[in-house]
């Protein structure tokens, strides 16, 4: 008796719950089942977990087939094909969303000259509007924010009460804004 015909009167019994039947037939069937997703996949752990799954498949949808559609082996590999086919997609379809996820994450290119030619361009005319503040204005400010002293630091070395550094400080900084540009 082939193969084909044996699998026919097993197919039967295994949709009656017979495990015997089921055994007989996983050892008929296993190697052809495991070769057919090796062939697609071309991974053997994925070929095992697609076979495992495919021979799973056929012990609880035994009662499904229908001899008068066909032989229980074209049955069972056209269920290993289809599944091998789906977990190709699924791979695909997963390495697709981490190269995009990827892809989103990375830094941008951008232009380093136009970078720092515009960081240029910015200091210099930070340094000209700060010319353009009165002495004890630049002083304070260029204390506080160039050099890093506190307020009450820039009062103490400039031994002025701390007050009037604070309005020389807010003076000064208005008329940086106003001559920068900057919106408040």
């Amino acid at each position: 008796m082939g193969l084909r015909a044996r699998l026919d009167l097993l197919m039967p019994q295994v949709a009656k719950g017979e495990d015997d039947a089921f055994a007989q037939l996983y050892d008929a069937v296993a190697p052809a089942v495991f070769g057919l997703a090796r062939r697609v996949l071309r991974q053997a752990e994925q070929a095992e977990e697609v076979a495992q799954e495919v021979l799973l498949e056929v012990w609880q949808q035994a009662s499904s087939f229908d001899a008068a559609r066909g032989s229980a082996l074209a049955w069972i590999m056209t269920m290993t094909h289809r599944r091998s086919v789906d977990r190709v997609r699924s791979v695909q379809a997963a390495s697709y969303r981490e190269l995009r996820v990827g892809s989103r994450s990375q830094d941008r290119p951008h232009d380093q000259v136009s970078e720092a030619v515009e960081q240029h361009m910015e200091a210099e005319a930070v340094r000209d509007c700060v010319d353009e503040l009165t002495a004890i204005q630049r002083e304070s400010v260029t204390m506080a924010y160039f050099d890093g002293y506190t307020y009450p630091e820039v009062a103490a070395r400039l031994k002025t009460p701390l007050g009037t550094i604070k309005t020389r400080m807010r003076d000064g900084l208005i008329r940086l804004r106003d001559c920068l540009g900057v919106t408040a």
